[in-house]
């Protein structure tokens, strides 16, 4: 079959040359007012028109994301007729029929597996701890416990992403991009969200973490988190290459600047702003990122408040004490991930790990932060993406068990800026399966946390392919009685 060309009208031409014309002229008025809101940024970074929404309780949020899921009922929620039940198989009328993982749903049986460690209350407040977190337990009247958590994802990823986003499937902006995106940034020379990742010693080779976790999604990606490597340098090139000095570097800089903006010029495109903006924040972290890390004049009762693992660069502790000082330096939202908590196995032993990891150094960061005065202002979060069975997934013996996912119930906890200390909230069953009482979704913590943070949570929309989204999507109610 022979294939016919034909050649465009000129009346076509003419059309589709008046529409570049337009496009083009109307990109330059876009493009100047654009880097004019832009270079007001650069001065106060301020967030969007009318925010925050209401006088804020917290002016920076540090999210401890404990990635696995810890298991509720051997750390804070304990269950101690479940002792008698040992062995026993779950009964239908507590498990309903409910969705199981591919992991256990195959299993005959789902024998009862009784913590194997001992409870006892704290403070004032007679806050449940387990034995192994005993640094928290002896600053328990400081942390505000919601034992009713509830999620919709069985398995992490999905899980994780929606803790994250308010949504299973990737591609949302995270709750830290939100957070820089309606608020702004409080320090021009450091990012407005950070992100730190550590590896647990309780399961060393656990679940993933991916970048898009912290990701700005549709929202313009000036705004997504920044990560620190846990191990060598926490941010690459800081320093110039030889030859190169910050007069260079900043000469340099402008006529990039000066490129980017010819081609803004032309296409109007947001995402050269961002460009812009990320190669400025790159060049003021040159100078401000040394400074943070060095930890050198840190005096030695502060370090040993974390413990020794706070010498050991990319551990739990160490970014912890990472996690104060950008505090200090009013980084709006600060991000710890803690790898290690899935698990399906071996659990007394990987549990006892875990919380060797991140028991004292947590615990320290809370004291820390008050010392100085700054826990008045900062929101403490600490939890993961769903909770674990009181069924052993695999064989039970007398000293080792297993638990699956479990997203009916898990706990979760505050302390800091806004929240009712020494102040336990929600209530599950005997078998801690089922809420019995103050269920508190995934959407209503994130609601809850924006609120403390002088955001409503229904007023931060992004319009994206012709709808308005939020991190709570269409749901969430703020949970009062949290609330100090």
């Amino acid at each position: 079959m022979n294939r016919i060309t034909e050649s465009p009208e000129p009346s076509a031409i003419q059309d589709f040359l008046n529409r570049r014309l337009f496009l083009r002229r109307g990109g330059s008025v876009l493009g100047a007012t654009a880097l004019a809101s832009l270079a007001r940024a650069e001065e106060a970074s301020p967030g969007l028109p009318g925010f925050p929404h209401h006088p804020a309780k917290a002016k920076r949020i540090i999210y401890l994301f404990q990635s696995g899921a810890p298991s509720q009922m051997d750390l804070f929620d304990p269950k101690p007729r479940m002792e008698k039940e040992r062995g026993k198989d779950l009964p239908e009328s507590i498990r309903k029929g409910q969705r199981l993982t591919t992991m256990t749903s195959g299993q005959k049986n789902f024998p009862i597996a009784p913590s194997l460690f001992k409870f006892a209350r704290h403070g004032q407040s007679g806050a449940w701890m387990s034995e192994v977190l005993p640094n928290l337990a002896k600053i328990a009247d400081e942390l505000c416990f919601i034992r009713s958590m509830h999620t919709e994802a069985i398995n992490h990823d999905p899980a994780i992403t929606f803790c994250q986003t308010g949504h299973q499937l990737a591609g949302r902006p995270s709750i830290g991009s939100w957070l820089s995106y309606g608020l702004g940034t409080q320090n021009r020379n450091l990012p407005a969200y950070v992100v730190l990742t550590s590896f647990g010693s309780g399961r060393p080779n656990d679940q993933p973490l991916y970048d898009r976790l912290w990701s700005a999604g549709f929202i313009p990606t000036q705004h997504q988190g920044v990560k620190f490597r846990n191990s060598g340098d926490p941010v690459l090139y800081l320093s110039d290459p030889a030859g190169m000095n910050r007069g260079v570097r900043r000469s340099m800089l402008d006529e990039l600047a000066a490129l980017n903006r010819r081609d803004h010029e032309t296409y109007a495109d947001p995402e050269i702003d961002s460009r812009i903006a990320q190669y400025e924040m790159a060049f003021r972290m040159q100078a401000s990122v040394p400074d943070l890390i060095d930890v050198s004049k840190e005096p030695a009762h502060i370090l040993d408040l974390y413990g020794p693992d706070v010498k050991r660069p990319g551990s739990y502790a160490a970014n912890c004490l990472l996690a104060r000082r950008l505090a200090e330096r009013d980084v709006r939202c600060i991000q710890l991930f803690h790898m290690g908590w899935d698990h399906h196995g071996g659990l007394p032993t990987a549990l006892k790990g875990q919380c060797k990891d991140t028991d004292q150094a947590t615990a320290a960061l809370i004291l820390d932060l008050k010392q100085r005065g700054l826990l008045e202002d900062t929101l403490i979060v600490w939890g993961g993406e769903f909770g674990r069975t009181i069924y052993s997934q695999g064989a039970l013996t007398e000293t080792n068990y297993g638990r699956d996912h479990h997203p009916r119930c898990f706990t979760v906890f505050l302390a800091g800026a806004g929240v009712r200390k020494g102040f336990t909230l929600g209530e599950t069953d005997d078998y801690g399966y089922n809420i019995v009482s103050d269920p508190v979704h995934v959407h209503d913590l994130n609601a809850t946390i924006l609120h403390l943070l002088g955001v409503d949570h229904k007023k931060l929309t992004y319009r994206f392919q012709g709808r308005d989204y939020r991190l709570t999507d269409i749901h969430g109610e703020r949970v009062g009685k949290i609330l100090a």
